[in-house]
């Protein structure tokens, strides 16, 4: 199996004036991202607003998903669920589709401690055919994947990837020190994360720079430093602004704004307006044409 690196884009799940998915305009956007060259997609990740989906219309997008891009990039679907059972049922589904990998949140809300968690990634591992990609996001998980423990869980048959979204970038100079492989999920510190030896990011602002993500892994990874660095310079302002902000909402009304049809949130995030979206569009307008 390929080894899973470079942009992932979340997508952007899309949904139509009655919060109905609208597939339509959500393969579109796929293309779109395919298009600019990204080399993962990932179906029902956070700025997928995952959290607001039915277990059957997170079925589906993975299952359309998997149909559509057919092998044009590499595919990894996220499995989460608070308990083990509903785990293991998703990510059994998500592997029938096809796809390169599972990303795995720790059980959530008042969940198992470190052993605890440790077991939830070793069961859902030893059922799986595919990489578990974990996902450490401690600010909504309620639980912290330390170096420490990611250390332990590499010696798991099938856990290879961490996606760290603390946005610190000590700590993922120390997840990189494990020897595991490491996509930084923290906007405002990518390019220095790819820099340091990130095999790669799972990035939501893809989905409104994703030409602009794409030619900043490829600099760094041709060692073409400064232009990276330059780059990156155009694109912090509104890094800055996503991260600081309701981060769904900012996300679509930057990519609403830049040309892609993303939609809007679903209830009861509310769309970005206002001083916010001057301010966002001040930091886009930052972004030279790639």
């Amino acid at each position: 199996m390929e080894k899973l690196f470079g942009v992932c884009v979340p997508v952007c799940s899309v949904f139509d004036e009655n919060e109905a998915l609208n597939e339509k305009a959500y393969l579109a956007h796929v293309d779109a991202m395919l298009e600019a060259g990204v080399h993962i997609i990932l179906a029902c990740g956070g700025t997928g607003e995952f959290a607001y989906l039915r277990t059957e219309e997170k079925r589906r997008l993975i299952e359309i998903t998997a149909k559509h891009i057919d092998g044009k990039a590499a595919l990894v679907a996220q499995t989460s669920a608070i308990s083990l059972r509903d785990t293991i049922e998703e990510t059994l589904h998500a592997v029938d589709q096809g796809v390169d990998a599972v990303m795995v949140l720790p059980p959530y809300f008042e969940g198992p401690d470190a052993g605890g968690v440790y077991n939830h990634f070793e069961q859902v591992a030893r059922i799986s055919d595919v990489p578990l990609m974990l996902y450490n996001i401690p600010v909504h998980s309620g639980f912290d994947i330390t170096p420490d423990l990611f250390s332990r869980l590499l010696e798991i048959d099938g856990i290879e990837y961490i996606k760290d979204s603390t946005g610190d970038l000590v700590r993922i100079q120390e997840l990189i020190q494990t020897g595991g492989k490491v996509f930084n999920g923290g906007d405002p510190i990518t390019y220095p994360a790819l820099a340091a030896g990130c095999v790669g990011c799972v990035w939501g602002a893809v989905n409104f720079i994703p030409r602009e993500a794409v030619a900043l892994y490829e600099l760094v990874q041709d060692g073409e430093l400064k232009q990276a660095n330059d780059l990156w310079q155009q694109l912090l302002p509104s890094q800055l602004f996503v991260w600081s902000h309701v981060y769904n909402s900012s996300v679509k009304a930057a990519a609403t704004h830049r040309g892609y049809t993303v939609g809007e949130c679903r209830a009861p995030v509310l769309p970005l307006s206002g001083d916010d979206l001057s301010s966002l569009i001040g930091a886009l307008n930052q972004i030279q044409a790639a």
